[in-house]
């Protein structure tokens, strides 16, 4: 069986595999504690790490971030390493592929300085082990050579604090977790807080926007600050295009149609898999490998982008058998539950 062809949108897919530190982001980043919106327990938290780490005059405490993408975890990273008055070095875990890429990075920070890698989970098995002596000690033992003529050379590196960012912390190993001093997950933004952080991305882009037109883009952001300022961007482009300039109710809701964005916050993978899960097995269960290939994405997107929203929304139920749709995700993409019997006109 050929695989299906893609024929609308991912726009949350492409939108959350931004890469780190693009134009778009950097421009809208929050640079304080105090411009950040929401999160208000982790805010909490590291505002009294850094408070006293400033007193005591030492580096910060390594900490991990968790929680799904485009929350702000990296954005955090940036306001830690102003608050401490340091520099943050970036990357991810993929990136890392040997012990001597980890090395080269370590020796290279000053005292003090943050180091962020964001999908830590993703680091090879054989890089981590040598983060454990550097968290701790402050130290590497790298080997040089092979066979008869290999040695271990021990590499002390400056005092640093190593912020690192999962969105999946189940994956971490045991040994790794246990060295974050703090652990602190960020969760999806209610409405009213992505309406601010609508409001505050227009206000920076000089973009002319009216109150029901910055709803209707919080609405439609799926509890995610990345995703709202990509729809900002795309919005505003459109209404220039097609309209005056100003983001109205109106313009807001053509431009999110075009996007194949529905008030639910739906795009249209999301209602191909509601669609195939409902019309093809009839409801379900069905396992997330198959629903991937019968729609032709990748079960890492399905299970980290789209099913979050669905399940937490209540569009998809998740059991020991597989995933099943729901009455509301019957009703999202227009179809009727079957599995409700219907009641009998009596009169």
């Amino acid at each position: 069986m050929s695989e299906p062809t893609h024929t609308g949108t991912d726009f949350y897919a492409n939108a959350l595999e931004s890469p780190l530190n693009s134009q778009t982001e950097s421009v809208l980043r929050p640079h304080s504690f105090q411009d950040f919106v929401g999160q208000s327990k982790t805010i909490e938290r590291l505002k009294i790490m850094s408070g006293a780490a400033r007193k005591r005059n030492e580096p910060l405490n390594h900490l991990l971030l968790s929680g799904p993408p485009g929350l702000g975890k990296t954005s955090l990273s940036f306001i830690l390493g102003a608050e401490m008055g340091t520099n943050v070095r970036v990357t991810s875990g993929p990136v890392i592929e040997k012990a001597s890429d980890l090395a080269g990075m370590l020796t290279n920070l000053q005292e003090g300085d943050i180091l962020f890698i964001d999908e830590i989970h993703r680091l090879p098995k054989t890089v981590e082990e040598y983060l454990y002596s550097a968290m701790e000690d402050y130290r590497i033992d790298i080997m040089i050579d092979q066979g008869p003529n290999a040695r271990s050379v021990r590499l002390n590196i400056p005092k640093f604090t190593l912020v690192g960012a999962t969105t999946r912390s189940g994956l971490l190993t045991a040994p790794l977790r246990s060295r974050f001093t703090l652990q602190t997950r960020l969760d999806y933004y209610n409405t009213d807080q992505l309406l601010s952080i609508v409001n505050r991305s227009c206000d920076l882009l000089n973009i002319a926007v009216e109150g029901e037109g910055s709803a209707e883009i919080a609405s439609r952001s799926r509890g995610t600050p990345r995703i709202a300022n990509n729809l900002v961007y795309f919005v505003r482009d459109y209404a220039e295009e097609k309209g005056d300039g100003v983001i109205t109710r109106d313009i807001a809701r053509k431009a999110l149609e075009l996007l194949e964005i529905d008030r639910h916050g739906l795009d249209e993978m999301d209602k191909r898999i509601l669609t195939t899960i409902a019309k093809t097995y009839k409801g379900g269960p069905v396992g997330l490998s198959t629903i991937a290939v019968a729609v032709g994405e990748e079960r890492d997107t399905l299970e980290e982008v789209h099913e979050p929203y669905l399940i937490q929304n209540g569009f998809l139920q998740r059991t020991p058998q597989g995933r099943i749709i729901t009455g509301k995700g019957y009703e999202a993409i227009g179809l009727e539950d079957k599995s409700v019997p219907s009641t009998p006109n009596l009169l």
